[in-house]
């Protein structure tokens, strides 16, 4: 990643209009960065999730009123629990892409299936703290902190379902290779990887903005709203 932050900086330092650099870019092969196309479709859609998930936390920012109630917010354990279990898919594709860098396919297999299926226990967690807030009153229209949260999660689970799904094309290929063939799908794998981190920071940003400093958040709206 430093490698490609080098190589986008001194691209833009570039002047294509200098006799010299004139020169140099007549037997340039027309590639700057060196990252596959997986990647770069990576890449594309962090722009775009990035801003998405922006309006939404702008949105909550500015959309508490000055009486929001928040004694009776529930936290419960269930979000720590799914937010160490983001951590350790994070963990196992790291592992991954260190094993594929070395050319030690043993425990590549067994590493993707252990992160498919912590990503699904994931989901299934959030249903679960869905159904655990409803229990206790707390609907989409009951508040707007309750309203973003709900808007949050769903958005975050949709792009988790779609990971899941490039994840479940790639690791049914991984499935019926042998372990030295395992190597024709390191870009994928890699940028399933990059994917997955960005789901996590995304997660990290909410999980501390929406949850842990809920309390600090709103009192911080609320002197901007007043």
């Amino acid at each position: 990643m430093s490698k490609l932050i080098k190589n986008f900086l001194g691209a833009l330092s570039v002047k294509p209009w200098e006799k010299d650099q004139m020169k140099s870019d007549n037997y340039h092969i027309g590639k700057t960065f060196d990252i596959s196309l997986q990647t770069s479709a990576v890449i594309i859609i962090f722009g775009v999730s990035t801003v998405l998930f922006s309006l939404i936390v702008t949105g909550y920012l500015y959309s508490i009123p000055a009486g929001q109630d928040t004694q009776y917010l529930l936290k419960p354990n269930l979000l720590w629990i799914n937010t160490f279990i983001l951590l350790l898919v994070t963990y196992f594709f790291n592992r991954v892409t260190k094993d594929l860098k070395k050319n030690f396919f043993t425990k590549v297999k067994k590493n993707l299936l252990i992160v498919g299926i912590l990503s699904y226990i994931f989901l299934f967690g959030q249903i679960l703290f869905w159904f655990q807030l409803m229990e206790n009153g707390n609907y989409v229209s009951t508040n707007n902190y309750f309203s973003s949260f709900y808007i949050f999660t769903t958005l975050h689970g949709l792009h988790l379902l779609g990971g899941l799904f490039f994840w479940g094309k790639v690791f049914s290929k991984i499935s019926k290779l042998k372990q030295e063939e395992i190597i024709t799908e390191k870009k994928s794998i890699e940028a399933l990887s990059l994917y997955w981190i960005f789901l996590l920071i995304v997660w990290f940003v909410f999980f501390l903005i929406i949850y842990v400093f809920n309390d600090t958040v709103i009192a911080w709206c609320r002197t901007l709203l007043g």
